[in-house]
């Protein structure tokens, strides 16, 4: 019975104030981890605002490539036509 009495003195003795202390460990970084999560959460949103023109923007992106890929065809027969 006295084994008994030891092993649970240790038990609390020891035993639990390391277990207090991981767990304190675990939820510190926990709460560092929410933060973080709240941040980019908070970013995403600001992100969201910010992305209003972009049909307008990319219209205007597909008009200066339709630009660009005419002139490079008239560049190329030019070439082709001093080439041979």
């Amino acid at each position: 019975m006295t084994l008994w009495g030891i092993g649970n003195i240790i038990l609390l003795v020891v035993i639990v104030p390391v277990l207090v202390a991981l767990l304190n460990l675990v939820l510190g970084a926990l709460e560092r981890i929410r933060g973080a999560a709240d941040d980019a959460l908070a970013g995403g949103v600001a992100l969201i605002g910010e992305l209003g023109t972009t049909p307008e923007l990319l219209a205007k992106t597909d008009a200066v490539i339709a630009d660009v890929a005419n002139g490079a065809v008239r560049y190329a027969g030019s070439v082709a036509k001093l080439l041979g």
